[in-house]
């Protein structure tokens, strides 16, 4: 891809590292499209904290989100991003993949499996100040267009959170069906695997393992996400 460094140019970039915690079946996850400071990425640059600030204001303000695609191909929306915030780490964003869509399942099943591996941001800079010296950008204000989900990346310490137990969370179901018993931790990760948020999780960790003198058994265990799930 052409990089122009002109403000106001369209741009994107790439972070490689799917680091996924919880990929549920609904196609929901979360993690960190940027991250600020650091070492330049591939193209020599770096996002200064506050970057975004702006841009999510104005996105929050018209009732908007940035878009989700394939591989930046704006005629591959592959779902939505339900939140996008800044914290001292970088852009953290929270998504759900559309599982109607067939380029959606397909993404799915490669992220779930490891077989690609980045988030990617499309955005168009708004202010930046370049060190004479090397040469480094720091891109200070820019427009958040949309994150893309990609193959390639460029920044290394960016990664998605958010679909990593699903292996673990399959491996503690087959340990379930065959009676055996989960560990506080071991009924915690499965529960985060399952699509329960970290509090939810923790939460029945501590009223259904903890007090009892030992684990729940595989019945008791389901009987209780049952009860959760209403």
């Amino acid at each position: 891809m052409l990089k122009t460094k002109d403000a106001g140019v369209d741009l994107a970039k790439t972070s490689p590292i799917l680091d996924i915690k919880r990929l549920a079946a609904t196609g929901e996850f979360e993690g960190y499209a940027s991250t600020f400071g650091g070492e330049p990425d591939s193209y020599g640059d770096v996002i200064a904290p506050g970057a975004f600030s702006d841009s999510l204001a104005e996105h929050k303000a018209a009732g908007t989100m940035p878009k989700m695609f394939w591989q930046h191909n704006r005629d591959e929306p592959v779902g939505k991003w339900l939140e996008a915030l800044e914290d001292t780490k970088g852009l953290f964003v929270k998504g759900k993949l559309n599982m109607g869509v067939q380029r959606a399942r397909e993404a799915y099943e490669l992220l779930k499996e490891g077989d690609i591996d980045g988030l990617s941001i499309g955005y168009r800079i708004k202010s930046y100040s370049v060190d004479t010296d090397t040469g480094v950008w720091t891109l200070e204000k820019l427009d958040l267009k949309e994150v893309s989900i990609v193959s390639i990346g460029a920044n290394e310490s960016a990664t998605i959170s958010s679909v990593k137990a699903v292996k673990a969370a399959q491996a503690l179901t087959d340990k379930l069906k065959a009676g055996d018993r989960l560990t506080e931790r071991e009924f915690e990760t499965w529960l985060k695997g399952l699509g329960f948020s970290n509090s939810q999780a923790e939460r029945a960790a501590r009223v259904h393992l903890k007090g009892q003198g030992e684990p729940a058994s595989a019945d008791e265990t389901l009987e209780l996400l049952r009860a959760l799930r209403g």
